[in-house]
């Protein structure tokens, strides 16, 4: 919708329409209709934001500082206590420690202290109403259209993010509507309002995404000195006892140990930063918000409070800024020289981190598919 703001108007008019028809055909109330889906209302900076997601535009240590601060931990600590008989009982049930369930809590809302002032119905309009996902935003209003309904909530509580997620534990209307359960037995679904609503559907939710009893999100390791980076990323993946045998360790210089159990090795500031073994609950974390740097503050905040410890590795390593300008012409040069790295869209993707692995090969640099200073520097790419 990168269009003058008055045709943007115009085409929302165009689009509410639509919307309307398709509600009736799902046989919402026509008072719904004509009063909530008739009166959206387009919101142009929801469009800016969707641009700019800081999980995809700030370097690992920026975001993961940001978020996993000691206030943060302390917080996570003092509610973990204080839900302990709750939380306990949600273990029992759907198999998730608490720990994660005020992770979640913490990243998504800062513990219910912020959750969002844009109205949901307008933003997933606008976002619906916008070529790059409008199928998906669209199936989304619907979502939040019925989830109005059968919980009989108002127009005017329904707010959150500029994505349209809602509530303490920021769900998205599907999985409102599909995972969200009524936790504290009031007979009514209010993620809002009740904290024991939404830290019961995180659990439901976790568990309906996969989530693994009795197995960790992963951990931080300490990779050998000849360690070839080229086997780090999701894609790849060895059982536990393979990476023992290549010189992964944990922390504290320990054996890993004999397991068969999959996993992946992960360096979000390349070679010179801190290294992560991740398990298949990893992946569920990700299933909640596609991120890795999102993924990992989630369980390291989840073991910062039941009393593990700090970061082994340093993050001031010093790195490029990888604004999204920045990763496009990183991603034409790649592209100039025969790599795939699929859209040149400002997004470093497993497409471009393995292209910028094949580069770094290429060259005789350390293949971590990170884009540090020297991967610039072979790509005759100045840095501002």
């Amino acid at each position: 919708m990168s269009l003058p703001l008055h045709a943007q108007v115009q085409s929302f008019a165009s689009c509410v329409a639509d919307f309307q028809h398709q509600a009736r055909a799902e046989k919402l109330p026509e008072w719904l209709v004509t009063n909530v889906v008739g009166q959206l209302q387009l919101e142009p900076r929801v469009l800016k934001y969707d641009r700019a997601q800081p999980e995809f535009t700030q370097t690992f240590a920026d975001y993961f500082n940001k978020r996993v601060t000691p206030q943060r931990i302390q917080k996570a600590r003092k509610l973990f206590a204080e839900h302990k008989d709750f939380l306990q009982q949600l273990t029992r049930k759907y198999g998730v420690p608490g720990q994660y369930i005020i992770a979640f809590w913490g990243l998504e809302t800062n513990f219910g202290s912020y959750l969002g002032k844009m109205p949901t119905l307008n933003a997933l309009a606008t976002l619906a109403c916008d070529e790059r996902r409008s199928d998906y935003f669209t199936a989304e209003l619907m979502a939040a259209l019925r989830v109005l309904n059968r919980e009989k909530l108002t127009v005017e509580e329904m707010q959150g993010s500029w994505a349209g997620a809602m509530g303490h534990t920021q769900f998205m209307p599907s999985a409102y509507e599909r995972y969200a359960i009524d936790g504290d037995g009031d007979g009514q679904i209010n993620l809002w309002r009740s904290q024991k609503d939404a830290l019961a559907s995180a659990a439901n939710f976790l568990k309906a995404l996969g989530w693994k009893k009795e197995q960790r999100w992963g951990r931080e390791v300490i990779l050998p000195a000849d360690f070839d980076y080229r086997l780090t990323g999701l894609k790849h993946s060895e059982v536990v006892s393979a990476w023992q045998q290549k010189g992964v360790t944990r922390t504290n210089g320990k054996a890993l140990g004999n397991y068969d159990m999959p996993a992946s090795i992960l360096v979000p500031m390349g070679h010179t930063g801190p290294a992560f073994i991740s398990y298949a609950n990893f992946k569920v974390i990700m299933r909640w918000n596609n991120s890795e740097s999102y993924a990992l503050a989630v369980g390291h905040l989840a073991d910062r409070t039941v009393g593990g410890g700090s970061l082994h590795a340093s993050l001031q390593t010093k790195t490029p800024k990888l604004t999204p300008a920045l990763v496009t012409e990183l991603q034409l040069a790649l592209k100039d020289r025969g790599f795939k790295v699929g859209k040149a869209d400002g997004i470093i993707g497993s497409m471009t981190k393995r292209a910028l692995k094949e580069f770094q090969t290429q060259q005789g640099l350390i293949a971590d598919g990170y884009p540090d200073y020297s991967a610039f520097a072979a790509l005759d790419i100045q840095l501002r």
